[in-house]
């Protein structure tokens, strides 16, 4: 199996030679951004939205690319051809860079770019037929008056012990709730429920990230002409949902079909989520940045 071509800062290396310092203060205090990037087809769907989510994320925790928007685009696109790949996942990484063990971002002179092309299945095929289970983990979602659920951070400690928790009680996935004890998000995804035909999801303030497939999501709905909003959701809500589903780029998205034991609806992926995914599938088929040509 040819080795994978990773990009690091310019330079394109073999996946055993793709190496960062261990003074990189992405390493040594999660002090970065990143973005999970799906293609299909030979086309790079919602390119530019992630991009634009990526210089967010930067300039909100005042991190300069070192590199234009452009320069990252098509290096992006050039990983994904030296990888000779139609259909996967990037992962694209902005760390500090190289610094000392002081916690002080000033001495990180440069910034640090990563782009790795791969492929990527989070959850087994049949759970997108079956739908999954999630359970409530006890790990609460950081606050958004610590760090803003927007910035997309390479600190993801919060979610891998709530991640933890779904794992050991043998669930596929794992809810999170905020401080006030409403629905924030899942370990990895955005959450949606469907009652009595309307879509609903946490707000961003919540503590949800800016999926954007959790934009996708709205999308549809206003061409499928199925109403949808943001509101505070808690448990109840989903446990007496008709519904519910999960999205996210890795995730894609995915049917959810019992919370805590208790069935979502009639414990079967529902009418609603169905038609919502079949949209979905059929977007990432037919559009996206082209990665040739």
């Amino acid at each position: 199996m040819t080795p994978l071509q990773i990009y690091i800062d310019g330079a394109f290396l073999p996946e055993s030679e793709a190496k960062v310092s261990v003074f990189d203060h992405g390493l040594l205090y999660g002090d970065g951004i990143f973005e999970g990037i799906r293609f299909y087809n030979g086309r790079v769907f919602q390119f530019e939205q992630h991009l634009d989510r990526l210089w967010d994320s930067a300039k909100a925790i005042c991190l300069k690319i070192p590199m234009t928007v452009e320069e990252m685009r098509e290096a992006t696109l050039e990983t994904i051809r030296r990888n000779g790949l139609e259909d996967g996942y990037i992962r694209l990484l902005v760390t500090r860079g190289v610094g000392n063990l002081g916690l002080s971002p000033d001495r990180c002179p440069k910034a640090s770019v990563i782009i790795i092309a791969s492929t990527i299945q989070l959850y087994p095929a049949e759970k997108y037929a079956v739908g999954m289970e999630m359970v409530t983990c006890s790990t609460r979602r950081c606050s958004p008056a610590a760090l803003s659920p927007a910035v997309k951070s390479l600190n993801y400690l919060n979610n891998i012990m709530a991640k933890i928790e779904a794992n050991h009680a043998g669930a596929d996935e794992g809810l999170m709730l905020n401080e006030e004890g409403y629905v924030a998000e899942c370990t990895g995804d955005n959450i949606f429920i469907v009652n009595r035909g309307q879509v609903s999801t946490p707000p961003i303030s919540a503590g949800a990230l800016r999926g954007i497939t959790r934009q996708v999501v709205f999308d549809i709905c206003a061409d499928l002409g199925v109403p949808i909003c943001e509101e505070n959701l808690t448990r109840y809500d989903v446990y007496t949902a008709d519904e519910c589903f999960l999205t996210g780029t890795a995730a894609e998205v995915i049917p959810a079909i019992r919370l805590d034991t208790r069935p979502i609806g009639d414990g079967k992926p529902g009418p609603v989520s169905l038609r919502i995914i079949e949209r979905f599938r059929e977007l990432t088929r037919s559009t996206g940045t082209p990665i040739r040509g």
